[in-house]
This record gives C-alpha cells, structure tokens and sequence, in this order.
C-alpha cells in the first residue's frame, strides 16, 4: 500500500513523465441482472429462455484501465480473456501514453496477470511497471466502481437479452464516455472527495 501512495504521488508530481492506470476485468452475460422495474405489461419471453443459466448465456469480458489523475479510460471488449488479450492490452497502453517514461500499471490479483506469458510482455514494454495491490483490497482499485456504475446503469433490468449486439453497443456507448476523461468519473470511483486515494492525491 505504501508503494502504491509513492507511485500516486509520482504521477501527481511528474504529470507528464508519469502515468498511473487503475487495472480491472468483469464479465457480463447477455441475461440482465435483476433490478427493480415496472411496466404496463411486461414483454412475451419464450419458456426456453427464461432461465438464466445453460449455454445460450452468452458471456461477453471487459478489461479495463482508468487513468488515476485525469479519468480516461481504455478498455478492451471480447468474448475471450486470456493471456494474449492481457498482453495486448499492456501493449496498446504502452502505445495509449508514448511520452511518458514511466507507466505504473495496478492490477488485481488475477492470476493471469502473474502469468509466465504476462510477466514476458511486462519486460517487452519496460515502461509498464506492475504495481500489485495488497490482497484482499478491491478499495484500493477504484476502476470497479466504474463496473458497478456500468452494471447498474446498463446491465441491470434490460430487455436485449435476444438482441446481443445492441447491448454490447450500450457498453461500448457507455464506456466511451469517459475515453478522454471526466471530472464526474474521478468523483464517482473515489479519486476526488474524502476518500484515502483522493486524499493521497491532494496531499502528493
């Protein structure tokens, strides 16, 4: 956790050599989440394809990137995520900031990212410099509030469960919001206001 505060901090004091990317992945199946709703009537659901769990399920995974001081956000959308989309993706961030001469990366504790094949792409792009976080502490990593924003706000109560690409296009709408930043984003995650990684950040 102190190693990650001195990583903050360098980012805050060096804005322009330093960058610190907030690291995450959820998934999110095509049947929507419940959530409260109301409707006259509700819509006509073949028996078949009430129940949530079996094949027909499609499963959709997200990895993402928030940027710690200003908020853009990089992600990756795919049906598959394993180590080559993960090495990817380290890769496309090393493109995301050519300026810069350090990249911290936070990433949770996914055993991917520990990874013979991640580790190997980590010393191909030697500005991406892990930074793992103490186990056990998702609060330290503020992009999953942005997946619960997404799920409430997108996956929850839907009615695209039969029409597939018009969800994924919501998520990608969604997410592209905040491709070159946003004040309101940085609020809602906990890097502005009264929380411990705000207060870092005021403090740097």
């Amino acid at each position: 956790m102190a190693h990650l505060e001195r990583c903050v901090r360098a980012a805050v004091r060096r804005p322009q050599e330093v960058v610190l990317l907030f690291l995450d992945e959820m998934g999110s199946y095509r049947w929507p989440a419940r959530a409260c709703d109301w409707m006259l009537a509700g819509p006509g659901v073949a028996a078949s394809r009430r129940h949530k769990a079996g094949p027909t399920n499609r499963q959709q995974r997200l990895i993402g990137a928030l940027n710690a001081l200003s908020g853009p956000v990089e992600y990756l959308d795919t049906y598959l995520l394993g180590r080559e989309q993960v090495s990817a993706f380290y890769r496309r961030l090393d493109q995301r900031y050519p300026a810069a001469r350090r990249i911290y990366v936070v990433p949770d504790h996914w055993s991917i990212h520990h990874h013979n094949d991640g580790l190997a792409t980590l010393r191909q792009v030697p500005r991406l410099e892990p930074v793992w976080l103490p186990t056990d502490a998702p609060w330290l990593n503020p992009i999953a509030k942005l997946w619960r924003w997404l799920r409430r706000d997108v996956l929850k109560g839907h009615r695209l469960a039969d029409d597939w690409p018009p969800l994924r296009n919501q998520v990608n709408t969604f997410l592209d919001q905040f491709a070159h930043g946003s004040p309101a984003l940085l609020r809602s995650v906990g890097l502005v206001g009264n929380g411990h990684l705000a207060y870092v950040l005021c403090s740097a």
